[in-house]
C-alpha cells in the first residue's frame, strides 16, 4: 500500500516544534508593531530615539550588505569589460596611431610654414629675384656637382643666374630649358665665389672640392688668417654674386687653406630663389661691406 502524499504534523514532533515556534515568532512580530505603533503615536520624541539607535546598530549589517548587493549589480558590467578588453585596447592602439599620424603631419606643416617663411623674407628683402621654385634632384657623386630645378625658361631663368635658398647661396644656373633648370653646386670644383669673413672683412676665395665642402684660400695674404667658426658670405666683387649671402662657416685648417662646410647643404634645401647676376656698381651705390668699384686692368 503506497504512503500517503502528506503527513500531518501530529506525527512528527519536529515538525510540531517549528509550527509552534514559527506561530510564536508570528505573534511577537506583530506585538512588538503593535508597540512600535503605540509607542510613535503616544511619544513621538521617545521613538525617534528609539529608531536612531537601531539604525546605528544595524549600520555595519546594512553596510555589508549593500556592498554586496552592489557587487553582484556590477557584476555583469565587470564581466561585460572583460570580455571587450581585447577589442577596447584595439580600438585605442589604432586611435594613438591616427594621433601619431596628426602630430607627424603638424610638425611637417609647421616645418614647411618656417621654410616658407624665410624664402618670402628673403624674397621681399632682394629685389634682384628672378624666380622662386624648388630643387627636385642633386647628384651624390660625379664629375660634376649639379642639382636640378623645377623651374626654367618660360620663368625667367637663364645661364649664369646665381641661386640661393633661404640657409645661403647654393650655386649658378649652368644651363636652363623650358621648364627645368640644372645649377652648378657651390661644392663643385669649377664654382669659384669671392667671399670675406664677416667679422673683419678679410676677402678670400670659395672653390668646391667635389666631397661636399669647399676650400677657402686667403687673397692678401700669404698665411692662413682664417680659423674654425669664421663665417663666410659672398663679398660682391666680381660680379655675378650679390654681396652678404652666407656661403659656409670653416670647419678646419689645411696648411695655407681652410676647409668650410656650405650653409646650403643641397641634400637638405627644397626651396629657392634666382636672382639676376649681380653688378658690383650697385654695391657701391648701397655702401654694400666688401664690394669695391672696378678698377682699369693698367692701374696698379
Amino acid at each position: 500500500m503506497a504512503p500517503p502524499s502528506k503527513r500531518r504534523p501530529g506525527y512528527d514532533r519536529k515538525a510540531q516544534y517549528s509550527l509552534f515556534a514559527s506561530y510564536v515568532i508570528a505573534i511577537a512580530g506583530a506585538l512588538v508593531a503593535l508597540l512600535l505603533l503605540v509607542i510613535s503615536i503616544a511619544d513621538p520624541t521617545g521613538f525617534n530615539a528609539l529608531r536612531s539607535i537601531t539604525a546605528e546598530a544595524t549600520r555595519p549589517v546594512s553596510a555589508s550588505l549593500r556592498a554586496v548587493v552592489v557587487g553582484i549589480g556590477n557584476l555583469d558590467e565587470a564581466i561585460a569589460a572583460y570580455i571587450n578588453a581585447g577589442s577596447q585596447n584595439a580600438a585605442l592602439r589604432r586611435q594613438v596611431d591616427g594621433n601619431r599620424t596628426k602630430l607627424i603631419e603638424a610638425d611637417a606643416i609647421r616645418q614647411e610654414n618656417i621654410r616658407l617663411k624665410r624664402l618670402l623674407r628673403l624674397t621681399e628683402t632682394d629685389t634682384g629675384v628672378v624666380s622662386a621654385g624648388h630643387l627636385i634632384s642633386s647628384t651624390a657623386s660625379s664629375s660634376a656637382r649639379v642639382a636640378r630645378l623645377d623651374i626654367g625658361r618660360s620663368r625667367g631663368v637663364q645661364p649664369g643666374m646665381p641661386v640661393s635658398a633661404p640657409e645661403g647661396l647654393v650655386g649658378r644656373v649652368l644651363r636652363a630649358g623650358p621648364n627645368t633648370a640644372d645649377v652648378l653646386l657651390l661644392i663643385d670644383e669649377g664654382n669659384v665665389v669671392p667671399v670675406r669673413r664677416t667679422s673683419d672683412n678679410i676677402p678670400g676665395i670659395s672653390s668646391g672640392r667635389g666631397d661636399g665642402t669647399v676650400e677657402i684660400r686667403a687673397l692678401n695674404t700669404e698665411s692662413n688668417p682664417f680659423k674654425p667658426g669664421d663665417v663666410l658670405v659672398t663679398s660682391g666683387i666680381g660680379g655675378l654674386y650679390r654681396p652678404n649671402i652666407p656661403v659656409a662657416i670653416v670647419a678646419r685648417l689645411e696648411g695655407d687653406r681652410a676647409v668650410a662646410i656650405p650653409l646650403a647643404n643641397p641634400s637638405r634645401i627644397e626651396l629657392i630663389v634666382v636672382q639676376t647676376p649681380f653688378r658690383p656698381a650697385e654695391a657701391v651705390a648701397a655702401g654694400t661691406p666688401g664690394a669695391e668699384p672696378p678698377t682699369n686692368a693698367g692701374e696698379p
